[in-house]
């Protein structure tokens, strides 16, 4: 089967870049025929928040040999939309998994989706949402309401939808208005392709010393950071003095609380806020170094961060949201807490700590879904959308 995969490109890199490369790799190694057209230039460099980094290429992973690669589609040049359009009627894909995580690239997408109803080019599209609005495009009226415009001419040419959990499948039911049928759970897959490194070598690269926790990845209101860093604050001043607090991320400065709360800090010297994008070759260094990885986000609709801990085998504390106990289902490693329950992250920390005395470092094995299982999750979809067109012819 002929199958195109439709993401971000590596110029404005993202978990969903990264993901672009595992998925489409995932399937040719499965046996299919793929091909890629990527999202280049995604908003005016202006306004994307992460501008300082954009075009660095720091991720390391890369397209299997065979796949055909599109590089790429622009916001602003009609010619690179023609290009991908020419580029599809190549390929002749039977099968198009377009991914959707923010409204900018909207008017691309709708083009590309459109496409299929032009000169023949016919494919059966699913559209995997990572997002179901995005929290800064929320908060501004006038992209609240392309957003949701956008999205929804996107889903109306679509044959069928995926998301990453029950939670953000009902959401995105409730929002866009999806008849139950036409929407599968497609898990996030697996984060497995970062090493590790001589423990000893990464603490000491960091200057780590004691109990290490670490929340990595970008810096957002909505993944909790400022909580963590108060749970933080609340701990005894004795064990404190024998941990480490590591935040390693791009900050995108939404997290109004964070600074503040981070400067008054009465341990604020046993805090390392490295604020900037992490380049692939140094992710094994902070995961390798770290005894506990603590994502206390507020709401989520899949992590990328979350699969490479658990394939780290690392400790995880975590939010008890839905999205989240799904995926960390029957991982041995892993602490819930109440969403944004200062009191209970900072029990949650003690436990982990006290768990560290005894037992010393601890490392799980992750018996969650692997990619060959989401390839053929999406082959019986494929095969479902089959029988409804013979049905409706």
């Amino acid at each position: 089967m002929r199958i195109c995969i439709i993401g971000s490109s590596k110029k404005f890199f993202s978990g969903i870049s990264a993901y672009t490369i595992v998925m489409a790799n995932a399937f040719a190694e499965q046996g299919y025929k793929v091909s890629v057209i990527l999202l280049r230039n995604l908003v005016p460099l202006f306004l994307y928040p992460g501008r300082a980094r954009v075009g660095k290429e720091e991720c390391q992973i890369d397209f299997h040999p065979d796949i055909e690669v599109y590089n790429g589609m622009d916001w602003n040049s009609p010619g690179s939309w023609y290009g991908a359009y020419r580029f599809l009627q190549k390929q002749k894909p039977e099968v198009v998994i377009m991914h959707w995580w923010t409204s900018s690239v909207a008017h691309m997408q709708f083009l590309l989706a459109i496409s299929k109803q032009v000169n023949g080019n016919k494919f059966r599209l699913i559209l995997e949402m990572h997002e179901v609005v995005d929290t800064l495009e929320e908060k501004i009226f006038p992209i609240r309401i392309y957003s949701r415009l956008g999205g929804k001419a996107i889903l109306n040419l679509c044959d069928s939808y995926t998301a990453h959990s029950e939670e953000a499948r009902q959401a995105i039911i409730n929002t866009y208005k999806l008849t139950e049928d036409r929407i599968d759970v497609v898990p996030h897959g697996p984060y497995n392709m970062y090493g590790t490194l001589d423990r000893g070598i990464a603490r000491k690269d960091l200057n780590l010393n004691g109990f290490t926790i670490l929340y990595f990845g970008m810096i957002r209101q909505y993944k909790g950071v400022s909580l963590l860093v108060r749970a933080f604050n609340k701990l005894p001043p004795e064990l404190a003095s024998n941990m480490h607090l590591v935040i390693a991320g791009e900050d995108w400065g939404d997290d109004t609380e964070l600074m503040p709360v981070l400067d008054n800090s009465p341990y604020r010297d046993r805090i390392i806020f490295k604020s900037e994008f992490i380049p692939d070759e140094n992710v094994p260094k902070y995961f390798t170094a770290s005894d506990v990885v603590v994502l206390p986000y507020l709401r989520t609709c899949g992590s990328g961060v979350i699969n490479i801990a658990a394939a780290q085998g690392k400790s995880v504390i975590t939010a008890d949201l839905d999205t989240m106990t799904e995926c960390l289902n029957g991982y041995g490693g892993v602490r819930f807490f109440p969403v944004g329950d200062v009191d209970a992250l900072r029990d949650s920390l003690l436990d982990a700590y006290h768990s560290w005395v005894v037992n010393g470092v601890q490392t799980y094995q992750f018996t969650g879904v692997t990619w060959e299982a989401i390839v053929k999750k999406y082959e019986h979809i494929i095969g479902e959308m089959d029988k409804r067109q013979r049905v409706s012819c």
